[in-house]
């Protein structure tokens, strides 16, 4: 079940914490609670990425993207994902989800968003992600434009573009 409670708690959060840039980095914390956790006592993997849309959620209003969307009547579409787990989050435990955006190629907005405790990475996941209209994509370079963000500085990194590619080639039914 999706938890609507954490995700109406985490906008309130979000709506009472100081605004930020686009180009800013947002930190959400969080706890692993009982709902979260797998058979292991520790964080499912699936929650790991609930948490990291708890997290653009909260990045999305803090910068104003949420508003954007709204006057535009605009929605927010995951067009793909790149997940690494390498630590585990335990029952209970206190972390932290970060978000940011790393560049745009155009079409669409490529977030890093990782999972902490303390200064040890837990998960990191390359997430490729859209704005949406009645009429398709919205592009990226028409987001920043509404955005107020004419000459973007974002830059597709090289291991980006490597996924790029690597999707690209991946059979699709």
């Amino acid at each position: 079940m999706y938890p609507y409670i954490k995700l109406i708690a985490t906008l309130f959060r979000a709506k009472n914490s100081p605004q930020m840039n686009l180009d800013e980095k947002s930190v959400l914390n969080c706890r692993a609670g009982l709902t979260d956790i797998d058979v292991f006592v520790e964080l499912n993997n699936a929650r790991h990425l609930t948490y990291m849309e708890f997290g653009r959620w909260d990045f999305a209003l803090r910068t104003g993207l949420l508003s954007l969307m709204r006057k535009n009547k605009w929605a927010f579409a995951v067009g793909g994902a790149s997940v690494r787990y390498r630590r585990r989050i335990a029952f209970w435990k206190k972390f932290t989800v970060t978000t940011q955006v790393i560049c745009h190629d155009g079409r669409w907005f490529y977030f890093l968003q990782e999972t902490h405790i303390k200064d040890k990475v837990c998960s990191s996941a390359l997430i490729k992600a859209a704005f949406t209209s009645k009429q398709g994509l919205v592009p990226a370079t028409e987001v920043l434009a509404a955005y107020g963000k004419t000459t973007p500085n974002f830059d597709v990194p090289d291991w980006v573009n490597a996924w790029i590619d690597a999707e690209s080639q991946r059979p699709w039914p």
